[in-house]
């Protein structure tokens, strides 16, 4: 069974908190204008539906039951996501020059384009098996 599927949702992920270091005010005003004209128009043609950015701190929580909970993330800067777009388009292709658009990539910011699953990867495998799917269907009528 695979585990891709046609899927129209993708995600874009804004890598890198620290591309805009060393820009002028001017060019970090025309960045921030770019970025919002960009997502608007994106919007209004219906293939964004929603981004935030992130803020920098959180927490991450690990180990059973989450009784671990440490301050976050700890990606390197480079490699922190700092913000999304929920896409929905045609395919991955017409995804990725999306992000061949975003104003930042001219200042190192970097764009993992990802489609969005149907379902959980783990769940998936687990319901491969069809013995599991009737299992599953059973348990719950």
């Amino acid at each position: 069974m695979s585990t891709q599927t046609n899927t129209s949702d993708y995600l874009l992920l804004f890598r890198g908190n620290n591309w805009d270091k060393g820009l002028s005010p001017e060019q970090l005003q025309k960045v921030v204008s770019d970025w919002a004209a960009w997502f608007d128009r994106l919007t209004q043609e219906g293939k964004c539906k929603g981004g935030h950015p992130l803020q920098e701190e959180g927490k991450l929580v690990s180990g059973k039951s989450g009784r671990i909970v440490v301050d976050g993330p700890f990606a390197e800067s480079k490699e922190a996501i700092g913000g999304y777009f929920y896409l929905q388009v045609g395919d991955i292709d017409e995804a990725v020059e999306i992000a061949k658009q975003c104003p930042g990539l001219e200042y190192g910011c970097r764009v993992e384009v990802r489609p969005v699953a149907d379902m959980c990867t783990v769940r998936e495998r687990y319901l491969g098996s069809s013995s599991r799917s009737e299992q599953l269907v059973g348990a719950t009528t």
